[in-house]
Parts: structure tokens; sequence; C-alpha cells
């Protein structure tokens, strides 16, 4: 088959393709017109939906450290002069309070980003410390059975540091079991048995806390929880000055 033969065929079935496609764009104009609009309606929506997104998630970063900022201000001591502008506030809880109302508008505004799922967490956090444990409870009890397991992790350990000083300490050891068995990037397995073990020396059973400490100097050689139980159990000449007979 000559060049000239080749190309006139390969020019019909071009032709032909073409034809074709156009035939059938032409008989499926209406589903063709319809799938495009479809397609592009969901292009601006995920479009639009990202950038609403970021906004609001930038709102919240903005929000989430003005809280923060209102957490971490330095109390004022008695007799201290207070500089013109700068806020500050008498006493833990005094701040906590101011702290905790900004804390929530963050939470209930922005609670789909992350920093309004942290909001709501140190909202716990600060309820407690301004003497409103309940309220607390009921915030970190949420975010415990939530999806985010950083978060959830952050929220028993928060819970069973809550149980133990008002007097529940059944419940505060099981949380801390809980996040011995299911530890994450928040709360490691060796930091819920230090608590543990801090709580069963506070109940005056130092058996059960050198158990822990024991074994976590066996399994944690070269890690800080193995290093704090191999001092507990070997405490130094000063540290056991301080301990009582």
């Amino acid at each position: 088959m000559d060049q000239q033969t080749k190309a006139a065929l390969k020019k019909d079935k071009f032709v032909t393709t073409t034809t074709h496609g156009l035939e059938w764009a032409s008989e499926n104009r209406r589903s063709v017109i319809t799938t495009t609009a479809i397609l592009l309606a969901v292009i601006v929506v995920a479009v639009l939906g990202g950038v609403i997104y970021n906004s609001r998630a930038n709102a919240a970063s903005v929000a989430f450290g003005a809280a923060m900022q209102a957490y971490q201000t330095p109390l004022s001591q008695p007799g201290q002069a207070v500089p013109p502008g700068v806020n500050t506030y008498t006493s833990a809880a005094e701040r906590a309070k101011a702290a905790n109302a900004l804390f929530l508008d963050v939470a209930n505004k922005y609670g789909m980003t992350p920093n309004g799922e942290n909001a709501r967490y140190f909202a716990g956090l600060t309820y407690i410390e301004a003497g409103q444990n309940q309220a607390g409870e009921d915030t970190l009890k949420k975010l415990a059975t939530g999806w985010n397991g950083n978060l959830a992790s952050l929220a028993k350990f928060a819970l069973a540091q809550l149980y133990h000083n008002t007097g529940r300490d059944p419940a505060a050891i099981d949380l801390y079991n809980q996040l011995t068995a299911k530890p994450t990037t928040t709360i490691p397995p060796g930091m819920a048995q230090l608590a543990l073990a801090d709580l069963y020396t506070s109940e005056g059973k130092p058996a059960e806390a050198r158990k822990i400490y024991a074994s976590l100097e066996d399994t944690d050689k070269k890690g800080p929880a193995g290093g704090i139980a191999k001092e507990k159990l070997n405490p130094t000449p000063a540290a056991r000055m301080g301990q009582p007979q």
C-alpha cells in the first residue's frame, strides 16, 4: 500500500470518527449540557467551600490566639503597679473565667476547625480552674468520646485528674488504664502510668506505685518515663530528704 493510499485511509478514519462524535453530541446535546453544568457546579461549590473553610480557619486561629493570650496573662501581685493599658488578673480563677468565655466563643463559632476543637478542650480546663467542676467535666466527657483520638486522650487525662481531686479514684484509675492500653501521640503510655503511680502514692499504696515504676524502668529504659521511674525507685540523697518518713 502506497503512502498516498495510507494517508487517504487515515483521513477517512479521522473524518468518520469526528462525524460520529459530532452526531452523538448533537443527539445528546441536552445530556451533555446538563452533565457539564453539574460538573461546573460541583467544582464551584468545592472551590467556594475551600475558600470559606480557609477563611473560617484563619479567623479561628486569630480568636484562639487571643484566648490563649488571656489564659497565659501573668497574675498581678498585691501592691504591684500595673502599667496603663496592660490587662491583668488578681487570681488564677479570675483569669480562667475570662479565658473560658473566649475559648467557648471560639468553640461555638468555629467548632469544625482544629482550633475550634482545641478551644473546646481548653474551655473544659478553664471551667475547672474557675471552680465550675461540673461544667468542666461535661465538656471534657464530650471530647473524650469524640473522633479526634489525640484530643480525646487529653480530655481523658484531664478527667482522671479531676476525678482524683474530687475523691473518685476508681474512675481515675480506669481512665489511666484506658490511656495505657490505647496510647496516643498526646498521652503516651508512660505518662498515664506515671500519673497512676502518683495516685497510688497519694492513697498510701507505695507497693502499687513501685510496681509501676519497676515496669516502666524495664520497658522504657531510654525514654523519659523510664528515667523518671528510675529516679522514683532510686531517689538522690537530696530527694530522700524531702520525702516523708
